[in-house]
């Protein structure tokens, strides 16, 4: 299976994924961001069960670069996660 390229713009849509994939997507993502200075990304997985958010909090709770998250504050609202990323990671 080729490598899926996404951009790095600080928004991750979990869409196109497997869920097994998260463990190292976003861990990859969060860094590629930090080398582009982007410090706030956004993670949109829908809003489905909840499986996913769990999964992705479980992750950026985890990652020792990530300061702080919660649920977007818009009209996304729980179907996707806002990530503020450490400056001095």
């Amino acid at each position: 299976m080729e490598p899926k390229e996404i951009p790095i713009d600080g928004t991750l849509d979990l869409h196109t994924f497997k869920p097994e994939e998260l463990g190292s997507l976003i861990p990859d993502y969060i860094n590629e961001c930090l080398q582009e200075d982007i410090y706030e990304i956004r993670i949109i997985y829908g809003k489905g069960t909840g499986n996913l958010r769990r999964s992705v909090h479980a992750l950026l709770d985890r990652n020792d670069k990530v300061q702080s998250y919660s649920l977007a504050n818009d009209r996304s609202g729980w179907g996707a996660t806002i990530a503020s990323l450490k400056k001095d990671s």
